[in-house]
């Protein structure tokens, strides 16, 4: 029974945004220039950090592992969307559907996780910048980096191997525009009852506990900043960790709307919008916060493209 259920679907539809059909050709057009300026602006800083040896410290090497994260996040969204947007072709295969919940999940937790030890580098760095240098070492960095690959990985393993061990009776419509868990789960003709537990605590462990860290680490970098003596000194503060906090809020905040409330009441166009937010939208401004708002960063782009011209 189960065999046949499993084997009923072999591919599924993506409806993505169908029920616009005369907004198609425009939706393509902005996807196509957000997709392409998020992997040009990543590939930029993923370069300069790379190319400029002054970058070589923490904060910009944990910047160029988030600018790796989010070019593949893109990589494993959009070329999909834009074929279903583009082509009569809205149809994705069982194997092609694994693929992507996989890579968008450990992207995803990679995120999460690599986004939490980033609070922590700027909350030592300026809470404790005397020790600095000892706490967020060369090997305590690469320690954090694979902690939350490593992490991401499992999530990801994990969660796609279930959700697809379950059977899929049909209707195979994927009212979505990707193969996100919350839309997928909805097509299981079993009882996902201890699915969703797992899924709950699981996101609660993954999203939620890295994000209240996050906001712990920041209220005490606000009271660090507060109390320094130079006008300066905090303006410089600040700039560091305002780019930081306008991605963390952005891409967990949608995040925590989207996982933690997979059947709530938000209808199927407002769940496409937010899962926007973190698909399409973090990608295409962390480039844009992160180099417009740095200094040394602008500094290091500036230098290479004289070097470049010159």
């Amino acid at each position: 029974m189960n065999k046949q259920n499993q084997s009923s679907v072999a591919e599924f539809i993506l409806l993505g945004f169908s029920n616009f059909p005369e907004l198609q050709e425009q939706i393509f057009g902005v996807f196509l220039v957000t997709y392409l300026v998020t992997l040009m602006g990543n590939a930029i800083i993923i370069a300069v950090i790379f190319l400029d040896h002054s970058l070589h410290i923490p904060m910009y090497l944990f910047l160029q592992n988030l600018s790796v994260v989010e070019e593949s996040f893109s990589a494993a969204v959009m070329p999909e969307m834009l074929v279903v947007l583009s082509t009569k072709k809205t149809t994705i295969s069982f194997v092609g559907c694994f693929a992507q919940m996989y890579f968008i999940l450990l992207f995803g937790g990679t995120e999460c996780f690599l986004l939490g030890a980033m609070a922590y580098d700027r909350f030592a760095a300026i809470c404790h910048p005397l020790t600095y240098p000892t706490i967020v070492n060369k090997s305590v960095l690469v320690k954090l980096v694979i902690f939350s690959w490593v992490s991401g990985i499992m999530v990801a393993t994990m969660q796609t191997t279930w959700v697809f061990s379950f059977p899929f009776c049909g209707p195979n419509e994927i009212n979505h525009l990707s193969c996100e868990t919350p839309p997928v789960l909805e097509l299981v003709c079993a009882d996902t009852f201890l699915f969703e537990i797992y899924a709950f605590t699981g996101t609660i462990l993954i999203v939620m506990v890295p994000f209240l860290l996050i906001l712990l680490s920041y209220v005490r970098i606000l009271f660090a900043i507060l109390k320094m003596p130079s006008t300066i000194g905090r303006q410089k503060a600040f700039s560091t960790c305002a780019s930081h906090l306008t991605s963390v809020t952005l891409f967990y905040g949608t995040a925590n709307m989207t996982y933690l409330q997979p059947k709530a009441s938000y209808s199927p166009e407002t769940k496409k919008l937010m899962s926007l937010a973190y698909t399409l939208l973090t990608p295409l401004l962390n480039p844009l916060i992160y180099s417009l708002r740095n200094n040394e960063m602008k500094r290091a782009l500036m230098k290479l493209w004289r070097r470049k011209v010159v």
